[in-house]
């Protein structure tokens, strides 16, 4: 079965990767191996990519940077499709309007704006994912979000079919969108921005890049902050009022820079990382009678 969908994959120019090791293709630097890592090297061959593992009866995942997700240590039973820097392309439709494929990264996005003098998408600097990735979770950071910013979004459907979602259709929320629930695959977005000053996008950029290194553990492998935030709360601050900050299980840390990040302290595994993600859970919950709600995807087995 594997072998099918990897052959099919290889004629359509794609990377393929048996027994691949998701510590490499994911933030956290933890987690088993996925039974086959695909890496389509064109958008065109996605659609024929996911029909060969449905022939195949084999689940698919779709993967972009890993900056969000965390793989169990008994890996992934079926196909990755990782969208990476071969389906990154960005293109520039008008003035203000920006076509970037999924694979892109949100930085390379913001240096594109950047250098067409665009403005509205300084938030996004540092943020480490991909737009696929961003676009799935609507993600954003200091008073920003995708949802800012998006025109429409085209994808395959569960059908294999290509289709397209308008800025109204996206359902966009916090950390949420229509291809939270669709399972529909995200394959570029089109972005809307404004013209601005080169020197006042480039130093707002600069600022916020300079308080995320102030405050956040980014020397650490970790995805990101761990936590939604809970309405009227903020995850970290919860965290570390119950006496958590440094909390260390195995290799695995709350973060003694930011609480809200749980990170790869010292060769963690993903059960440490798991292990620790819900003792957080139960000490606030019991501390401060609030539930927190991973933001962190954790797949596999």
């Amino acid at each position: 079965m594997y072998e099918v969908v990897a052959s099919i994959a290889r004629e359509l120019g794609a990377a393929v990767e048996f027994c691949a090791p998701m510590s490499k293709y994911t933030s956290f630097k933890a987690g088993g191996n996925a039974s086959l890592l695909v890496t389509p090297k064109e958008i065109s061959s996605i659609p024929e990519i996911i029909a060969a593992c449905k022939d195949e009866g084999l689940p698919y995942f779709i993967l972009g940077n890993g900056s969000n997700v965390l793989v169990t240590d008994g890996g992934i039973d079926g196909v990755v499709i990782r969208l990476g820097a071969d389906v990154s392309n960005i293109t520039l439709l008008d003035d203000t309007t920006l076509l970037c494929e999924a694979g892109a990264s949100l930085k390379s996005i913001c240096m594109f704006a950047l250098e067409h003098s665009l403005t509205g998408l300084e938030f996004a600097y540092g943020i480490p994912g991909s737009l696929g990735g961003a676009v799935y979770m609507n993600a954003g950071a200091y008073g920003g979000e995708m949802k800012d910013v998006l025109y429409s979004v085209n994808h395959i459907d569960l059908e294999g079919k290509i289709g397209e979602l308008s800025k109204d259709e996206l359902n966009l929320s916090y950390r949420h969108s229509a291809y939270s629930d669709n399972g529909f695959t995200i394959t570029s977005a089109v972005i809307k921005l404004e013209k601005g000053n080169f020197e006042e996008i480039k130093a707002k950029m600069n600022e916020l890049l300079g308080r995320r290194k102030e405050k956040q553990p980014i020397e650490f492998p970790s995805a990101g902050s761990t936590f939604k935030r809970p309405e009227g709360y903020f995850a970290g601050a919860l965290i570390e009022s119950s006496g958590l900050k440094g909390k260390q299980i195995g290799g695995a840390q709350v973060s003694e820079k930011h609480a809200g990040f749980v990170i790869n302290k010292n060769k963690a595994t993903a059960t440490d990382i798991i292990n620790l993600i819900k003792f957080i859970q139960d000490t606030v919950f019991e501390n401060q009678g609030v539930h927190l709600e991973t933001e962190v995807k954790i797949i596999g087995k």
